[in-house]
């Protein structure tokens, strides 16, 4: 009995030991369990935890601080995925907004540019080309009834600088023939004079 106390006594102290040191280590160690990512915590598990066969034991104050971290992690992925749901949902809503924006700029912009295109001539809207084109047509066809009118002016001009002219020798050749009839009569006269006095 005297030699079985004894290795009973060490058995017991084996058995212990690793709980023994396993309880210094998560002392030690606790900042694992209490820090780090997911990983690194199944890691610190994994390391601190007692072979039983093939199987892991694991203490269950560490599986639970290790399923608190996990749900709290996945709170917090919850929370910011639902922040960046939220987030997308309010950039989309900025997007549409934008483009609301900007289809209306691009309105008003067509809309500045027609007006500025565009204006009211008597009573009508005309674009400023056509407007253009009609005014250079009016130049065009007001220039072309300016040339046939000085063309038929100096042509009848000429006509009628040659009839002056025509009518000033007619009526020097009238005056001539005036004079000459005035002459002749004269003479006429005095020999009719002449004939009459001369019997």
């Amino acid at each position: 009995m005297k030699r079985i106390l004894p290795l009973f006594l060490v058995m017991i102290f084996m058995i212990n030991f690793p709980s023994f040191t396993f309880a210094q280590d998560t002392s030690g160690d606790k900042g694992s369990l209490q820090s780090g990512t997911i990983d690194s915590q199944f890691e610190y598990i994994y390391s601190v935890s007692n072979n039983f066969q093939e199987y892991k034991v694991v203490k269950r104050t560490n599986l639970d601080q290790l399923k608190s971290n996990i749900l709290d992690s996945m709170r917090t992925m919850r929370t910011e995925v639902g922040d960046l749901k939220l987030l997308i949902v309010n950039e989309k809503d900025s997007i549409n907004n934008l483009n609301s924006i900007l289809e209306t700029a691009e309105a008003e912009k067509l809309a500045a540019i027609a007006e500025k295109d565009n204006f009211t001539f008597l009573g009508m809207g005309i674009h400023k080309a056509v407007y253009s084109s009609m005014m250079w047509i009016l130049v065009a066809v007001l220039a072309g009834a300016l040339a046939i009118f000085s063309f038929q002016y100096f042509t009848s001009f000429k006509k009628i600088k040659k009839a002056q002219k025509d009518l000033a020798d007619v009526q020097e050749e009238f005056d001539n023939h005036r004079k000459n009839m005035l002459d002749r009569e004269r003479k006429l006269k005095r020999e009719l004079v002449d004939a009459q006095l001369g019997r």
